[in-house]
């Protein structure tokens, strides 16, 4: 399972480069507090919990559980 913390995730789109199952999105129809555009994920089920996405993300907003 991946969770964001979308109030201060910058949208700069790492994360979604690096999913190896594609689930990872920027969603153009939410904007956060900092007015950016956040990362979602499309598919849950579809999460293998790589923690690649985790990883590569400079801000640490991406949580990834098993």
């Amino acid at each position: 399972m991946v969770s964001f913390k979308t109030d201060i995730c910058k949208g700069c789109g790492l994360c979604v480069g690096v999913c190896p199952r594609g689930i990872i999105v920027i969603d153009k129809t939410k904007i956060n507090k900092k007015g950016h555009f956040p990362a979602a994920v499309t598919d849950q089920s579809k999460c293998i919990g790589c923690a690649f996405c985790a990883t590569m993300c400079p801000d640490c907003v991406i949580t990834v559980e098993k």
